[in-house]
C-alpha cells in the first residue's frame, strides 16, 4: 500500500505548481505527506513546494513549521522543527562503496542507509549538501553550497567544501 501512495505523491503532487503561483498547492503537498503517507507532522504554517524528492517515503520524517523548497532530493533523513531548507538541498543517507579497485565502483554495491538528523530550527542554504550520518545541531546555519561531512554543533555556522566552522552564533 506505501508503494502506492508514494506513486500518487510523485505523479499528482510532486508536479504541482510552486505556491507562488497557487497557493493551494504547497497546503495540498503538506496534507498529502502528514495525513497520507506520514512523513511529516500535520501543521498549517509548513510548506513544501514542488518538485521535493523523499525517496520511498519510508526513511523520511519532517518535523513541525518546516519549509522545504523547489528541487530538493531527500534520500532519507529525520528532521526536526522549525528547520529551512532552500532551493536545490541534497540530504544523501546512502552512497556508493569504492574500496575495491579490482570491481568497478558500479558493481560494488551501496554503504549502509544511515539517516542525517537535523536539529530545531537549523537553515539550510542553497546547493548544499547534506552527507549520510551527519548530525547537524539545533539552530545551526549551513551556508550556500557547503558540503557537510561531520557533524555540526548547535548554533553554529557552516560553509564550503567541505564544510568548515565559519563562526558561532552565540
Amino acid at each position: 500500500m506505501k508503494k502506492l501512495l508514494i506513486v500518487i505523491y510523485y505523479v499528482f503532487f510532486f508536479h504541482l505548481p510552486n505556491s507562488r503561483y497557487l497557493k493551494i498547492t504547497s497546503k495540498l503537498r503538506v496534507w498529502y505527506l502528514s495525513k497520507i503517507l506520514g512523513v511529516m507532522e500535520p501543521d498549517r504554517n509548513s510548506r513544501v513546494q514542488n518538485n521535493v524528492y523523499i525517496g520511498d517515503g519510508c526513511s523520511v520524517k519532517i518535523g513541525r513549521e518546516c519549509q522545504i523548497n523547489e528541487n530538493v532530493f531527500i534520500q532519507g533523513a529525520n528532521i526536526g522543527n522549525f528547520v529551512m531548507i532552500a532551493p536545490n538541498v541534497s540530504i544523501l543517507n546512502s552512497t556508493h562503496k569504492y574500496d575495491r579497485t579490482d570491481i568497478p565502483m558500479c558493481r560494488q554495491g551501496e554503504e549502509r542507509k544511515i539517516n542525517p538528523i537535523i536539529g530545531d530550527d537549523v537553515w539550510i542554504g542553497r546547493n548544499a549538501v547534506i552527507m549520510p550520518g551527519v548530525r547537524i545541531g539545533d539552530g545551526a546555519i549551513i551556508a550556500s553550497g557547503a558540503i557537510v561531512t561531520k557533524d555540526v554543533e548547535t548554533f553554529s555556522v557552516v560553509g564550503g567544501v567541505p564544510a568548515k566552522l565559519i563562526r558561532k552564533r552565540k
